[in-house]
C-alpha cells in the first residue's frame, strides 16, 4: 500500500523524542492500552504516497496514532461501507492524528500523492514526510 519510502521500527530514543512521544502517546492511549514499545518510523520520499488501507486487526489493537514530522501531507479518511463518504485532514508537521473507532474500523486511511495534495481548495505542497506510529497490543 506504500510507495516511495523506507521503514523501520525503533524503541531506543533520545530523551527530547522519547519525551515527545511520551506526549503523543499519553494523548492518544487509555492508561489501560498503552502503545507497544516499538514505534514504526515511516520515512515518506517526497514523491511517495500511502494507498488506502485498514490496518490488520492481527497487527495492531484499538488505537493507531501518527507524528508527523517535516513535511505536510493530507490524510484522506474513506468509508468502507459508502465510498462516497470521505473526509480530509490536513497534517501539519508536528500533529498528531489518532485513529480509534469508526475511524480506525470503518475508515481508510491514505497519505495522498503529490499529484493529489490539495486541503480546502488550496495545494499542499509534498516534501519528505516522516511519521512515527504508535499502536497498541492487538
Amino acid at each position: 500500500a506504500i510507495r516511495g519510502f523506507r521503514e523501520t521500527e525503533r524503541s531506543r530514543w533520545e530523551p527530547a523524542a522519547r519525551a515527545a512521544l511520551e506526549r503523543a502517546a499519553a494523548a492518544a492511549f487509555p492508561p489501560a492500552q498503552p502503545p507497544q514499545p516499538l514505534v514504526h518510523v515511516l520515512d515518506l520520499h517526497p514523491g511517495g504516497h500511502v494507498g488506502p488501507h485498514v490496518d490488520s486487526v492481527k497487527f495492531c489493537g484499538c488505537t493507531i496514532a501518527g507524528l508527523s514530522l517535516l513535511s505536510a501531507a493530507v490524510l484522506r479518511l474513506r468509508s468502507c461501507h459508502g465510498p462516497c463518504e470521505s473526509l480530509e485532514l490536513l497534517l501539519e508537521p508536528g500533529s498528531l492524528y489518532v485513529l480509534r473507532g469508526a475511524a480506525r474500523y470503518d475508515f481508510t486511511h491514505e497519505i495522498l500523492p503529490d499529484h493529489e495534495s490539495f486541503f480546502g481548495g488550496c495545494r499542499v505542497p509534498r516534501g519528505r514526510r516522516i511519521s512515527l506510529i504508535l499502536r497498541n497490543a492487538p
